[in-house]
């Protein structure tokens, strides 16, 4: 019965100190439910009921793998993010987004070549303005 009753502490000590460890470890942001000084005071002052406690309910939990592959960019794996369902409204919205891109592409040039031409402009008139007569 002895061993029973020392196996028992024993575990409970070893219980206690990981929690202990892994509650001081966690960072404050990821721990659930209650701040961090609370779990460990509970942890410390009820060692087999706040270490349960804590694997129940203040460990952050694991990072579950998603269902979907992953593309390495965050904003694309947000919980909640639309996905298209039908390819060819998905296809009729990346023409627009092409044409749209290409038409500030074009006006973009516009602006670029009537400044240079503006810019050009100015220096003929500056050389004619300094030229003697």
């Amino acid at each position: 019965m002895f061993k029973i009753y020392a196996f028992m502490s024993l575990a409970s000590v070893v219980l206690m100190i990981w929690s202990l460890i892994e509650c001081v470890s966690t960072e404050d942001s990821r721990i659930r439910n209650l701040p961090k000084l609370w779990w460990l005071l509970l942890i410390l002052f009820f060692p087999l009921a706040g270490s349960i406690a804590w694997l129940v309910a203040g460990r952050p939990e694991p990072a579950r793998p998603s269902a979907r592959p992953t593309s390495g960019f965050a904003e694309y794996e947000r919980p909640g993010r639309m996905v298209a369902t039908d390819p060819v409204k998905d296809e009729d919205f990346l023409k627009d987004v092409r044409a749209r891109a290409e038409e500030q592409r074009r006006r973009y040039e516009q602006q670029q070549r009537a400044e240079k031409e503006r810019e050009q402009r100015e220096r003929d008139q500056r050389k004619q303005d300094k030229a003697p007569e």
